[in-house]
């Protein structure tokens, strides 16, 4: 491995509670990236209305199926929520997700 890639294993980073059934791992990113993966477990909610800024959110299901409003996504979905968009995802199945959001100050607008 080139000793200019680093490596990480998504299981050591530490959990953080975001609501019932709920976790979200922060991930280590680049600066103006925030990169994350969360876990909804079988029957729950996320816990608020997800509320995006001007960069949106990029979304990949890996496992499990997601669901946002009437439409099902399953593991493969590549999901581009646009900017200024909102969503309360939720599950059934359970599911993984990963994702990324730039951050405000890496907007090129």
């Amino acid at each position: 491995m080139s000793p200019d890639v680093l490596m990480f294993d998504p299981g050591d980073t530490p959990p953080v509670s975001v609501g019932a059934g709920c976790i979200r791992r922060d991930m280590v990113a680049p600066d103006g990236v925030r990169v994350w993966i969360v876990e909804i477990s079988a029957g729950s909610q996320w816990p608020r209305v997800d509320i995006h800024d001007e960069t949106g959110e990029v979304v990949m299901v890996l496992a499990g199926e997601l669901i946002e409003g009437d439409r099902r996504f399953p593991a493969g979905s590549y999901l581009l929520y646009p900017p200024h968009s909102r969503h309360r995802p939720r599950t059934e199945t359970g599911v993984r997700l990963f994702g990324f959001n730039l951050t405000p100050e890496r907007n090129p607008s």
